[in-house]
């Protein structure tokens, strides 16, 4: 899919009130705004025209707009966030998206899913039952996509003590190309994805790099992460470093700060 437009959050001055389990210290809110200014400046390097938000004191967890709504090139389906304190932030991605999609889908109580958890490929959405998206949220999220003409499977990562979301260790980068944790790559097994023809196997140390996304005929990685890197390269891919130092520590990946359409 060549992506045309995104939504994104600038992160708030609250940020570091946000969810994070990753241990590694409060994040430094003007280097956060800084990165988030710079990954904006690499969408719209890749052609993207951008939808800015306001950031929202209400939500420090905002600027994770992936979460909120899943978007594809037929329509798009406002979420319902696992995590309560998240659940608000679909209203306002909600207005945005209506700008270019009158009517939207919706998942509904006792459903829930977070878009982290939804994994694209050629046409098929992997959706990933995580602590955050639930059977009944992953359900609707299927029959939604089935309407609109796409198919759908779910991936059991709740036993992972590793992946908060699927996308945290999994990312299609196109032209049958996977980029995988080592962690996840047991789960992928069962559903057949191990027989894809190129799959690049992320070592624990490089693990945070599984959460990388292709942008039309980029794909933006995070900074520090040289062996992903040159193995995108190596196969003709363009990949372009990103500093993610502060949203790292949020239990953020790269794929999380925009909506892409």
């Amino acid at each position: 899919m060549n992506f045309t437009r995104a939504i994104v959050r600038p992160p708030g001055r609250n940020f570091a009130d946000g969810l994070t389990s990753a241990g590694d210290g409060a994040p430094d809110f003007a280097l956060a705004v800084q990165q988030h200014q710079q990954y904006c400046a690499a969408l719209g390097r890749c052609g993207l025209e951008l939808t800015r938000l306001e950031p929202d004191s209400r939500f420090p967890d905002g600027t994770f707009v992936e979460d909120a709504a899943i978007v594809t090139a037929r329509g798009a389906i406002l979420t319902r966030p696992g995590a309560p304190t998240r659940a608000g932030e679909v209203v306002s991605i909600g207005t945005a998206l209506r700008a270019f999609f009158p009517d939207l889908a919706s998942i509904e109580a006792p459903g829930s899913v977070d878009g982290g958890d939804v994994c694209e490929a050629d046409g098929h959405f992997f959706i990933g039952l995580s602590a955050r998206t639930n059977e009944a949220g992953a359900r609707q999220l299927q029959t939604h996509l089935t309407g609109f003409g796409y198919s759908a499977s779910f991936l059991d990562i709740r036993a992972s003590r590793t992946l908060l979301h699927l996308k945290t260790g999994i990312a299609y980068v196109g032209d049958g190309t996977w980029v995988v944790a080592a962690a996840i790559a047991h789960e992928l097994q069962s559903v057949g994805l191990n027989t894809m023809r190129d799959v690049i196997s992320v070592a624990p140390r490089e693990g945070y790099a599984a959460n990388c996304v292709r942008v039309n005929e980029c794909v933006l990685v995070p900074a520090g992460y040289p062996v992903i890197a040159a193995a995108l390269a190596a196969r003709g891919l363009n990949p372009v470093p990103l500093a993610m130092t502060e949203f790292k520590k949020m239990d953020g990946g790269l794929s999380c700060l925009s909506l892409r359409f």
